[in-house]
């Protein structure tokens, strides 16, 4: 059969590619045309655009960039009508895909799948009616989603499991834990280690960062060790850092993890890899205008946390200190609490397995792409 992904970041590039590996798996013939990344490329198939042609981020990126979008939504439709594919595989990226599945929905009789569903439970809830209307089938990675899709909105869908507990699980199968060779490896101190992931924008680290630093400063007996994302420059980066003793790390972020004492993060997909690898940590995320901001996400967000590992729990399982009360200070007691409180640390490591627990066992790609191909029989 012929499948048409389309994905707008390099998360989903990853995503999509290890759905693409299972889908060959349960479809030997299967064949791929796709707007989307290097490790789908390397999957198999036909690269239309590469997914940094369409990531735009923020009001005024997309507002000096509308014309390029347009475009490369034309494109994309005029794509998936010339090549008239069994099905349309959307994966999150929403505000693109969504303008895909409408245009799917009204001009061809192509299955749409949404694989990683938009987070309309946290924002823009209305866009429910233009997925009860246009997508054929949603496949989750979230737990608590079925509550919201299938009892608040009565929209079916299928939880499939969370990737990134089959990433970090083969991760963790495949390299050793062994601390002296990763402080060799990176000409590293032979102290414990602070993890500090600071997000992958740079807006993210321009206001994460400078106070992660200052606030893990105050534990001398640890070692900073900032875990660099991939799009981001060294130089980026030593703009912020100042004299800090602080190493970075590029391409590692899942070794860092497996040998953290515990760490700042910014929140996204981050805070579920580090409780995934059992480490506790604090949630920061600084935005100017904190207190405004702060009234908004009490009035107007729809959720009560910020981080996926509290969401799936459904229940404060990591302290998170996000616009207002992000502050030096503020981090400082949280991080002694995850250093020095032996208490504190098995409660939330026990929590990690209750979270755990709730997102299943590895095999979401090859559970989507089974349940894919199951659906497209019929």
């Amino acid at each position: 059969m012929k499948y048409y992904l389309i994905v707008g970041e390099a998360s989903g590039d990853l995503h999509a590619s290890h759905l693409m590996a299972a889908l060959k798996e349960e479809d030997p013939s299967a064949e791929f045309r796709f707007f989307g990344g290097d490790l789908m490329a390397a999957v198999g198939g036909t690269m239309v655009k590469h997914y940094k042609e369409l990531a735009y981020m923020g009001f005024i990126p997309v507002l000096l960039h509308l014309r390029t979008i347009f475009a490369n939504m034309k494109r994309c439709k005029e794509d998936i009508r010339s090549w008239n594919p069994d099905v349309v595989i959307l994966v999150d990226y929403p505000g693109f895909n969504l303008n895909i599945a409408k245009f799917v929905h009204s001009h061809t009789r192509i299955p749409v799948y949404y694989y990683i569903s938009p987070k309309i439970w946290a924002w823009k809830e209305y866009r429910i009616k233009n997925i009860k209307r246009d997508v054929n089938e949603l496949f989750s990675i979230l737990p608590f989603e079925v509550d919201f899709f299938e009892k608040k909105h009565k929209y079916p869908i299928h939880y499939v499991g969370n990737p990134t507990v089959d990433e970090v699980t083969a991760f963790s199968a495949a390299h050793s834990k062994d601390f002296s060779t990763f402080v060799r490896d990176n000409n590293l101190e032979d102290k414990p280690v602070i993890a500090l992931l600071a997000g992958s924008r740079k807006q993210e680290i321009k206001d994460n960062l400078p106070r992660m630093l200052e606030a893990a400063a105050a534990f001398p007996d640890y070692q900073m060790i900032l875990a660099g994302a991939p799009s981001i420059s060294p130089d980026y980066y030593r703009q912020y850092i100042g004299d800090a003793n602080v190493k970075i790390i590029f391409d590692q972020t899942y070794r860092l993890l497996q040998h953290s004492e515990a760490a700042l993060v910014t929140s996204g997909t981050a805070t579920l890899e580090t409780a995934l690898f059992r480490v506790p940590q604090v949630v920061c995320y600084y935005l100017t205008c904190g207190k405004f901001v702060s009234f908004l996400r009490r009035h107007v967000l729809k959720v009560k946390y910020i981080s996926l590992v509290n969401l799936i729990a459904g229940r404060e399982v990591v302290k998170e200190l996000v616009a207002d009360t992000m502050t030096v200070e503020n981090i400082q007691v949280e991080l002694a609490r995850l250093l020095s409180n032996e208490k504190c640390r098995q409660k939330i490591l026990k929590e990690y397995e209750h979270m755990a627990r709730l997102l299943g066992p590895a095999g979401a790609p090859r559970h989507a792409a089974r349940e894919m191909v199951k659906l497209l029989k019929k």
